[in-house]
């Protein structure tokens, strides 16, 4: 016996969503909603923190890429051709890499981190870079 097989199938007729990006709606969030009273541009980071190693902060950017979804690990623009390292205290959290160029809202702990270069176990040349570091809390699409 032979199968009849039915083409007017409504599954057949659908559009493919292979290779569609999702649009980032204003106001999406990830991880908790971040505190909006007291905002402090990607810019002024460093600045803000002044002397203090570590912060608590939320803190407004430009998404430069996301480098790993799961765990939420990206970095955004904090100008002068410096980067914030972010990534969400919960690793459950998974970010779409279709945050790249997203204005976000990110509320956590900003942090410097000191690393050496050049030759600092023989103390001939130290030149300390300083790198700012994100744990984050919660995150919002702003724009």
């Amino acid at each position: 016996m032979h199968e009849i097989l039915d083409l007017t199938d409504s599954n057949l007729l659908r559009p493919s969503r292979i290779g569609t990006k999702k649009p980032m709606p204003h106001g999406m969030v990830y991880g908790n909603k971040p505190d909006t009273s007291n905002i402090v541009p990607a810019n002024r980071v460093e600045a803000f923190m002044d002397k203090k190693v570590r912060i608590s902060s939320t803190v407004r950017g430009k998404v430069i890429r996301v480098t790993k979804p799961k765990g939420g690990w990206f970095e955004v623009d904090a100008g002068n051709g410096k980067i914030i390292a972010a990534h969400f205290r919960d690793y459950n959290v998974t970010t779409p890499v279709e945050l790249k160029g997203k204005i976000v809202l990110i509320e956590g702990v900003a942090q410097k981190q000191f690393e050496a270069s050049g030759k600092a176990k023989t103390g001939i040349k130290i030149d300390p870079k300083r790198r700012l570091t994100f744990e984050v809390k919660g995150l919002m699409v702003e724009k």
